[in-house]
């Protein structure tokens, strides 16, 4: 595991599957600046021909994601940084939406808040088991708004819902499946890494026009998310500065 403070971003293509790596100490959190260059990575192999499938992945046996950065959330002082805070995850995941390339996720373990986002923008997901998923966003104050749209369109308004509501509860991956966020769930990481690879590679060697096609009608219906992750960022940026926020974010620190 990497131990910068920024995290880190590692990438490189084999046999067409450009595989990207972000890691974090605190449990593969993102800062804004590893988010940030995230959203690049997404846009810079947008461009590359050598990479006909993105597969994208954390350090790690443990959790794949725990979210935006802690230390960055309870410094926020003003709506301007607030609302800049939020815009790090629609960057990413609208980075994502315009790819012309498919995504594919390897989820090893837990994924909470922005970390579900990332999966849901993702065109396929594969996980272990201990791949639980959390949104606990309302029990500080705030709410998953700027990941609510690629949510809602991986797993349906009725699972947003029992996610957002039930903030203090973890889902276990096969009720992720169930919803429809993972296609398919592994014993342990070995048989997960295996197959993860042997399908991007499959996927990779099909004709990349029909696999752009196939990313057009996948995404098809979310031309307004540019602008509508920026107003659900600037939601959160607001509640972020609420008392109940600032009170809920210091007894969570304590």
């Amino acid at each position: 595991m990497t131990d910068r403070e920024d995290g880190s971003l590692y990438s490189v293509i084999e046999n067409g599957v450009a595989k990207i790596e972000f890691g974090h100490p605190a449990s593969n959190s993102f800062p804004s600046v590893l988010l940030d260059r995230l959203a690049k990575k997404f846009q810079e192999l947008s461009e590359d021909p050598e990479a006909k499938v993105i597969l994208l992945q954390s350090e790690g046996e443990k959790a794949f994601c725990a979210g935006a950065s802690f230390n960055e959330l309870v410094a926020i002082n003003d709506m301007q940084t607030g609302k800049l805070f939020f815009s790090g995850f629609a960057k990413v995941i609208n980075a994502m939406r315009k790819c012309p390339k498919l995504v594919i996720a390897r989820v090893q373990g837990k994924t909470v808040g922005g970390g579900v986002g990332l999966v849901a923008a993702c065109d396929y997901a594969m996980a272990t088991e201990a791949a639980a998923i959390k949104l606990s966003e309302l029990s500080i104050g705030i709410g998953p708004f700027v990941i609510a749209p690629a949510v809602e369109r991986k797993m349906g308004k009725a699972a947003l819902a029992e996610l957002t509501l039930g903030a203090h509860e973890w889902k276990n991956a096969y009720w992720a499946k169930e919803k429809g966020l993972y296609a398919r769930v592994f014993d342990n990481l070995k048989e997960l890494d295996e197959e993860v690879i042997f399908f991007a590679e499959k996927l990779a060697s099909y004709n990349p026009e029909a696999l752009l096609e196939m990313k057009k009608l996948l995404w098809k219906g979310t031309e307004n998310w540019e602008q509508l992750l920026q107003e659900n960022a600037a939601i959160s940026g607001e509640l972020v500065l609420s008392d109940f926020t600032k009170k809920a974010l210091e007894k969570f620190k304590k």
